[in-house]
Formats: structure tokens, C-alpha cells, sequence
């Protein structure tokens, strides 16, 4: 699994508009369903809402995961999304998220697909520097360059 695959540079915005985390999800959902990953794009909400409230994908750190497995998506994908002021996610450790990666799973691929992408993303976003890279990102094409050193 190449993580540039996933992430593309059309998935990736550098300064999220939106101030609530309801806002975000709207703004990182649009961006999945413009690069065609979707097939139905409510559906594919609905399924994110439904794991929210399973329980917060705000890691802490700065960071949410929020992420679905629905027959609404197309194809694996990973937007990511860049809060610099931050927003609230209900995270573990009370911080504001500001990293923000969507991840989108077709319901036939969800097993190990779907925990290798998290396995693979949450060991990454462990490590203090690539954070920081993230934080500091004024280019979308630097962005892609960090996520392809993501095996």
C-alpha cells in the first residue's frame, strides 16, 4: 500500500475554513467527493457520524481520525487537512485537533485494509518531527513527499 495513492494532492488542504468540527467534516467529505472516491456522499457521512459516536476520533496529540467504512465509497482514500488555529474534537487529551486525516473505505475492503492505514498512520504521527513538518506545511506538494515515506 503506497500512502500517495491514498493521499493525493486534491485530498489535501492546507487551511481548513471551517470552525467547528461539524464544519471540517462537511469541508474533508466535499473534498473526497470531488476526487470521485465517493458514491454517495451522505451515506458516506452518516457512516463517519455513526463512528463518532462510538466514540471520539480525536487521538489527542492534535490530531482526529475521523473515518468510515461504507458501501458509499469507491475507493480507499485518505484526505488530510490542516487547522492551524485548531478545533475542537472532543480529543482524548482536551486539545484542539489540527491535524485532520478522513479516511474513506469501501465496506468490502474494511478489515485489514482499513487497520493498516491506521496502523500505519497513527505510528507516523507518533514521531514529534513529522508532526511539526505537518504543522509548519505551506506546500501541498511537501505534504505529498512526507506521506510517501509513510511504509
Amino acid at each position: 500500500m503506497n500512502m500517495t495513492e491514498l493521499v493525493t494532492k486534491e485530498l489535501i488542504n492546507l487551511n481548513l475554513q471551517g470552525s467547528t468540527k461539524d464544519e471540517v467534516m462537511e469541508e474533508m467529505i466535499d473534498m473526497l467527493n470531488r476526487t470521485g472516491a465517493l458514491k454517495d456522499r451522505e451515506m458516506y457521512k452518516k457512516a463517519l457520524y455513526e463512528r463518532e459516536m462510538e466514540g471520539s476520533t480525536g487521538i489527542g496529540f492534535g490530531i482526529a481520525i475521523p473515518h468510515g467504512k461504507s458501501e458509499a465509497v469507491k475507493r480507499t482514500s485518505i484526505a488530510f487537512g490542516l487547522k492551524r488555529s485548531g478545533v475542537d474534537w472532543d480529543s482524548l487529551d482536551g486539545e484542539k485537533a489540527k491535524l485532520i486525516f478522513m479516511i474513506a473505505v469501501p465496506t468490502e475492503q474494511a478489515g485489514n485494509e482499513h487497520l493498516r492505514i491506521l496502523q500505519l498512520l497513527s505510528r507516523k504521527l507518533m514521531d514529534d518531527d513529522f508532526r511539526e513538518r505537518l504543522l509548519d506545511a505551506r506546500k501541498v506538494d511537501d505534504v505529498v513527499q512526507w506521506f510517501a515515506q509513510i511504509i
